[in-house]
This record gives C-alpha cells, sequence and structure tokens, in this order.
C-alpha cells in the first residue's frame, strides 16, 4: 500500500465517522455518548492524516475538537 493509499484511507475513515457522528446526533439523546465516541475517531483519522501530510491548521482543528471532544465523552460516561 503506497503512502498516497494510506493519507486517502485515513481521509475516508475520517469522513465516514463524522457523518456517522452527524447520523448518531440526528438520531437524539439515545445515542449518547456514542456519537461522542464516533466523533472522536474521525477526528483522530483526520488528525492522523493532518500530520502525515503537514497541514497543521486541520491538525490544530482537530487537536482542539478532539479535547473538546473527550471532555464531552468523560462527563457523559464520568
Amino acid at each position: 500500500m503506497s503512502y498516497r493509499h494510506i493519507d486517502d484511507a485515513l481521509q475516508w475513515i475520517g469522513a465516514v465517522a463524522i457523518i456517522a457522528g452527524h447520523v448518531l446526533n440526528a438520531v437524539g439523546p439515545a445515542a449518547y455518548p456514542y456519537n461522542i465516541a464516533v466523533f472522536a475517531v474521525g477526528t483522530v483519522a483526520f488528525l492522523a492524516w493532518a500530520i502525515r501530510v503537514a497541514n497543521k491548521p486541520q491538525a490544530v482543528v482537530n487537536v482542539v475538537a478532539l479535547a473538546i471532544g473527550l471532555v464531552g465523552l468523560y462527563n457523559a460516561v464520568g
């Protein structure tokens, strides 16, 4: 598998997970905290991609999104 394939896979995993998180948000409170966990998976995939391609603004967005999501997940299950 080439590096480009890895980068493409990370972006698609991130996209599918983020879409799934939005779908779970639309379901409502019954999906809580799974929606947060799915968003975290997507965010980690996009963060890994951003680091690999040295896209610093995207990496910052994903670090902040992950931090906020982890606080929400902690509050949901903690």
